[in-house]
């Protein structure tokens, strides 16, 4: 969640916006408490200021329905079946025989940006990728490594939602005109890379990814790649060293 404002000792003034001011004015008084030691109050005080399991908020006039991410709660299974009563895998082989050039201009369209400190549009990095090259196969590598403290974004996309990265591989890699993708994950992320194993599993199984991967006439296949802890892992050709079987040193030389 995010507030807006101040929260003002006695009075617990605070800017409300996207009624932030009862979850703003709990927590905060779970985090005094527990500062001078006391117990933390229990689930009913969150209940009663009306930001229990049931209720959530989102910003800019965005509901539930808006999410893309839909399980990131937990709410569901992470498998293929829970995944495709949420949407995943519809129509995904008519996005594929939309073709490269069409899914790019889509993207480019769309305004997606990437969500990192750059925010590099998505669209125009895809184009980057050799449109006539027919003498070296190409691929999609996913940065999965996430070593940067604090930062668990990716983790719970993964955790309870790794269905979504799997068909985006599918549809990013033929944007980008690859046969393959890898997603090099985080080392420490063992919990992660079960749940993906079993997704990447489930998908073969179902056509999905492989030959002919859902129907296209595509072979597209996906391989994860479990690194081995070092941070420097996370920055994009020190990566691709590593997934090479190298020492996870940058290059000089940017990949594309």
């Amino acid at each position: 969640f995010f507030f807006f404002g101040t929260l003002n000792k006695g009075s617990e003034k605070l800017t409300r916006r996207s009624g932030a001011l009862p979850l703003a004015a709990t927590t905060m008084r779970a985090v005094q408490s527990a500062r001078r030691g006391a117990r933390l109050p229990s689930p009913r005080l969150f209940a009663a200021a009306g930001v229990g399991p049931g209720r959530r908020h989102y910003q800019g006039g965005l509901t539930d329905k808006d999410r893309i991410f839909t399980n990131l709660y937990n709410d569901d299974d992470f498998g293929i079946e829970g995944a495709m009563k949420r949407g995943d895998w519809y129509k995904t082989k008519e996005i594929v025989l939309l073709g490269p050039e069409r899914i790019i201009a889509d993207m480019k369209g769309s305004g997606l940006r990437g969500r990192g400190g750059a925010g590099f549009p998505s669209g125009l990095k895809w184009s980057f990728m050799p449109k006539n090259n027919k003498t070296s196969p190409q691929y999609l590598v996913v940065n999965a490594d996430e070593s940067e403290p604090g930062t668990c974004k990716d983790r719970e996309i993964m955790r309870h939602d790794p269905h979504k990265l799997i068909e985006g591989c599918l549809i990013a890699g033929t944007a980008m005109r690859a046969n393959a993708a890898y997603i090099y994950i985080r080392g420490e992320f063992v919990y992660e890379a079960c749940v993906l194993e079993k997704a990447i599993a489930q998908a073969y199984e179902k056509g999905f990814l492989g030959k002919n991967a859902c129907g296209t006439g595509l072979d597209f296949d996906v391989h994860l790649h479990r690194g081995g802890g070092a941070y420097i892992c996370g920055e994009e050709t020190g990566l691709i060293e590593s997934l090479e079987g190298k020492p996870g040193k940058p290059r000089l030389k940017p990949p594309f």
